[in-house]
C-alpha cells in the first residue's frame, strides 16, 4: 500500500495539505419541472410554476414538463423545478466547503464549481464514523470505509445550513455567461436506519427553507441498514412513499449498485414518489494486511470492508445509469469515476440528466468547474 498516497488524499479531505497547484483556483436530459409536492395540506404544487393541484392528482403531466434537461434562455438548466448554472454537482461527503474555504478563501465562493451542492450523510444523532484505517488507495480507485461520521441533525442545522445556503456561482453558457450569477441549492443527504428516523429526517428538511431538495442516502455499503433498504424494492417503495409524504420538496433517492435488480430499485423509488433517482454508489470492497510469515491475514480496513470509488467505477456507472434511464421516467443523476469531460458526457449521453463528481475532487477540488464549462461550451 502506498501510505504517502492515501495521506495526500487524507489531507486534502481535510481541506489541508494541498499542493500549490490546486491552491489556484481556475479562471483568475430528464427533467422534473412537474415535480410534486403532496402531502402536509393534501394538496400538491408544482416546483415549477407553483400550480395547485387537488390531492391525489399526482405528478405533473409529461406534457406540462419542461424538455429533458432543457437549457434555458438564460443559459441555466431546470432541474426538478431548480434553477441550476450547469449540469454537474458534487456527490455527497467528496466536497467539504468549510474545509475549502480554509484553502481557497474567496476565490472558492467566486467561482463555485457546483450548479448544486450536496451535503455529506447526515443522520439524526451524532456519527463517530468507523474506526481507523479508513481509507485504502486501490490501483483504479479509493477504498472507503468511513462509516458516515457527521455531526447530527441538529448541529447540522444549526451550524451548516446557514452558510450552505448562501452559495451562488457562475452561469457558464447562453448570453449571461460569465456575468450571471445564479443560487446554489442546497441538497441535504439523509439516512436513518428504520423509515420512522428518515420520516424525521425528511420533515426536519422540509421546515429549512435554506434547504431546496432532500436525497434519501438508501445506498451506503458501510451501514448494513441502508444496503438493506436499497437492495429491496418493496422495502424501498415503502420507505420513499412514507417520505413522500412529508415534503414538498424534491426528493432524490441514491441507490445502490449492489442489489440483484438496480432498475427495479429504481422503478420502486419512482412508485414511492421519487423525482429523481441518483447513481451508482460505491461498490463493496475489501483490502487485505500484507503478507506476513505465520501470520493470518485479515481485513486492513477498520470496519472490514469498504466502498470502492473512482475510475474502477466508470464502466459499471455508465451499464446502470443507462439500465436505469430506460427504466423510470424521472430524471437520473449520473456519477461513477468521472474525472474529465468525457466522462460526464457519457454519462449524460447514457441518458443522465446531471453528473455528480466524487473522488476526483479530492486530487483536484477545480475539475468540475472544467467540466461545467467544457459542456456548457458544447450546448450541455
Amino acid at each position: 500500500m502506498r501510505l504517502r498516497s492515501v495521506f495526500r488524499v487524507r489531507r486534502a479531505e481535510a481541506g489541508r495539505g494541498l499542493p500549490a497547484r490546486v491552491r489556484r483556483w481556475p479562471g483568475d436530459r430528464r427533467s422534473c419541472a412537474g415535480a410534486r409536492a403532496r402531502g402536509r395540506g393534501g394538496a400538491s404544487v408544482s416546483a415549477a410554476d407553483g400550480a395547485t393541484r387537488a390531492p391525489g392528482s399526482g405528478r405533473a403531466r409529461a406534457d406540462e414538463r419542461a424538455a429533458p434537461g432543457a437549457r434555458e434562455g438564460a443559459g441555466t438548466v431546470e432541474f426538478c423545478g431548480l434553477r441550476l448554472a450547469h449540469r454537474v454537482i458534487n456527490g455527497s461527503g467528496t466536497f467539504d466547503v468549510v474545509a475549502a474555504r480554509a484553502v481557497f478563501g474567496a476565490a472558492l465562493d467566486e467561482r463555485f464549481p457546483f450548479a448544486a451542492y450536496v451535503s455529506k450523510t447526515i443522520t439524526l444523532e451524532p456519527r463517530a464514523g468507523n474506526p481507523p484505517p479508513r481509507l485504502w488507495e486501490a490501483a483504479q480507485g479509493l477504498i472507503n470505509s468511513i462509516g458516515l461520521p457527521n455531526k447530527g441533525l441538529e448541529a447540522y442545522m444549526d451550524e451548516d445550513v446557514p452558510a450552505l445556503a448562501s452559495l451562488t456561482t457562475e452561469v457558464p453558457a447562453g448570453p449571461a455567461a460569465g456575468t450571471s450569477r445564479v443560487a446554489v441549492p442546497l441538497v441535504t443527504n439523509v439516512m436513518g436506519s428504520t423509515a420512522e428516523e428518515l420520516v424525521e429526517l425528511v420533515d426536519a428538511c422540509h421546515e429549512r427553507a435554506e434547504i431546496s431538495a432532500v436525497e434519501l442516502n438508501v445506498s451506503c455499503p458501510n451501514v448494513k441498514t441502508g444496503l438493506d433498504i436499497g437492495a429491496d424494492p418493496v422495502l424501498l417503495e415503502h420507505v420513499v412513499r412514507a417520505t413522500r409524504e412529508r415534503t414538498s420538496k424534491p426528493l432524490v433517492v441514491k441507490l445502490t449498485p449492489n442489489a440483484a435488480d438496480v432498475p427495479a430499485c429504481a422503478r420502486a423509488a419512482q412508485a414511492g414518489g421519487a423525482d429523481a433517482v441518483s447513481l451508482i454508489n460505491t461498490l463493496r470492497a475489501m483490502a487485505l494486511t500484507p503478507p506476513a510469515r505465520g501470520e493470518r491475514r485479515h481485513p486492513w480496513l477498520g470496519g472490514g470492508t469498504g466502498g470502492l470509488s473512482g475510475p474502477a467505477l466508470r464502466t459499471v456507472a455508465l451499464a446502470q445509469v443507462a439500465a436505469v434511464a430506460e427504466s423510470v421516467s424521472v430524471p437520473v443523476i449520473g456519477m461513477g469515476g468521472v474525472e474529465n469531460t468525457a466522462h460526464a458526457r457519457d454519462l449524460i449521453d447514457a441518458g443522465a440528466a446531471l453528473v455528480a463528481v466524487g473522488t476526483e475532487n479530492f486530487r483536484d477540488p477545480a475539475a468540475a468547474a472544467r467540466i461545467a464549462r467544457d459542456l456548457a461550451e458544447t450546448g450541455l
